[in-house]
This record gives structure tokens, sequence and C-alpha cells, in this order.
């Protein structure tokens, strides 16, 4: 399963956030060995900048390791708002 967690972060807070999630994606890569990325959308709105972090092919209890990781960063003193998370799987090739 491949988790997608977006959320919206002020312009001003960009920098520190930035260095709690990098950090904690290394640390979640040495726990796990899941790799995640972090990515943001190339326009800011009235001051506010679109976050994703993308996490591929995740193990099972993952997602509780990352909501876990997440809190444990900090992430949330520079969030604002939600941090959603959407989860995809892969689709069976036809036969």
């Amino acid at each position: 399963m491949d988790l997608y967690i977006y959320y919206q972060v002020k312009d001003a807070d960009a920098a520190p956030l930035q260095a709690a999630v990098v950090s904690m994606q290394a640390e979640l890569a040495a726990q796990h060995g899941v790799t995640g990325q972090l990515k943001r959308r190339p326009e800011a709105k009235d001051g506010m900048q679109t976050w994703m972090e993308v996490y591929a092919a995740t193990p099972d209890g993952f997602a509780a390791a990352l909501g876990a990781a997440a809190e444990q960063a900090g992430l949330f003193a520079w969030i604002a708002g939600a941090r959603h998370t959407e989860v995809f799987t892969d689709l069976a090739p036809c036969a």
C-alpha cells in the first residue's frame, strides 16, 4: 500500500517544517526501510503552501508508525490545519 499525506504550511513555517520532515523520514527509512518523498505544489496561495509526503510499498503497521513519528517530530506545530492521509494499492494485472 502506498501512502500520500498532504497538508498546508505557512510560508514562514516552511523551513523548520522541512527540516523536521526530512529528519523524520530519515528515521523512518532506518527503522522501517521505507524511503519517503517530500513534495510541494509549485505555487503558494495566500501565504500558504501545499505539501505532500509519499511513502510507496509500505509494510503492515507503517501508517501507525508514521503517525507516531509525525507526532514525535513535532510536525503539527508548523502544519496549518489537518494532515490528510490517502491510501492507494496496486491494481492486479489483467490475465
